[in-house]
């Protein structure tokens, strides 16, 4: 199952003690989900959600909470929009029903955010709201470099009020305006979490968790892969290049090399690829890996001082125009 979907199904469920807090609830959810309509001269309220249980839930409150009935028409999907739609409509009590959840103010004008009741409520109504808003346009995506937790608003009024629910909640959200259409959005992890668990998906953050922990560790793993083959690349071109201008000493010192110089230098040229470790213990009698870098720097020193006494190209001349010096 879809995350998003996964969380809204356990939203749906999630338990309420307090009234104030599925007043808030449904406040967020009809503001988020749907509008206002007048049909006949009366005021009729629409509420568009994706998931049964979520219709289910709302169709409840209206009528445990507010006393008021309601209608559900299922809207099968089309060729734009895969899967069922589930329409909440309440006609007869509509205006009544406005005016109690705080869609229209004292003198009957549409509120474009959130009523003030909802907006300075308690923790536990900021967390309410977040859960409806989430029930009603949210949704959640696969953690990742590019993870987020959004809502899409019916208005910049409406961000902007939900922005402040997450900031009671300590939670950091930004309202920001995509193709005309408004949203807030969360992806910070951590804060995804701490909001997950805020609105109740306690089961849906911790397989949220368990996905982002593997998707780190790989993402980790994949770095140091990364890192350790960089290494190798340039240790390996650095000793090609190191044997090749160890070749040009030897050409240019001829038969003046000290023995033990010219055996290091031997190795270098035989074992191209290979490091100064693994120069080291190829030697016999067996080597450090610093005595073997002494050495050789030394069989390049002298190489480089015989070729400026006698106006010939140096060590470096062995290596291609564009490459740096190499030490051994």
């Amino acid at each position: 199952m879809a995350l998003t979907a996964a969380v809204k199904e356990e939203l749906a469920h999630h338990g309420i003690k307090s009234s104030s807090e599925r007043k808030a609830e449904v406040s967020a959810m009809l503001r988020f989900a749907g509008g206002l309509h007048i049909i006949s001269g009366r005021i009729v309220i629409e509420a568009e959600l994706d998931q049964a249980a979520t219709a289910r839930r709302l169709r409840t409150a209206i009528a445990e909470v507010y006393g008021h009935g309601s209608e559900i028409i299922v809207v099968s999907g089309g060729n734009l929009r895969k899967g069922s739609r589930y329409v909440i409509r309440v006609i007869r009590d509509g205006e009544s029903l406005a005016r109690q959840t705080g869609l229209l103010d004292v003198r009957g004008r549409p509120v474009r955010g959130l009523p003030p009741m909802i907006v300075n409520g308690s923790v536990a109504d900021a967390e309410a709201v977040w859960r409806g808003a989430f029930l009603a346009h949210g949704s959640l995506t696969e953690p990742g470099r590019s993870s987020s937790l959004e809502v899409t608003c019916p208005g910049s009024e409406a961000a902007l009020a939900l922005v402040g629910s997450a900031r009671r909640l300590g939670i950091a959200a930004k309202a920001r305006e995509v193709r005309g259409v408004d949203r807030v959005v969360i992806r910070d992890g951590d804060a995804i979490s701490a909001l997950l668990t805020r609105m109740g998906a306690h089961d849906t953050v911790l397989v949220w968790e368990e996905r982002r922990t593997r998707k780190e560790v790989r993402a980790t793993a994949n770095r140091l892969a990364n890192f350790d083959d960089a290494n190798l690349r340039r240790s390996a071109q650095a000793a090609v290049a190191a044997g090749a201008r160890v070749e040009r000493a030897l050409d240019i010192l001829g038969d003046e090399v000290p023995d033990h110089l010219k055996y290091a230098g031997q190795l270098r040229v035989d074992h191209k690829q290979a490091s100064l470790d693994e120069l080291g213990r190829l030697a016999d009698p067996p080597m450090t890996k610093d005595a073997i870098a002494g050495r050789i720097r030394r069989l390049l020193a002298m190489a480089d001082k015989r070729a400026i006494e006698e106006g010939l190209p140096g060590t470096d001349a062995a290596l291609p125009s564009d490459s740096a010096d190499h030490d051994a």
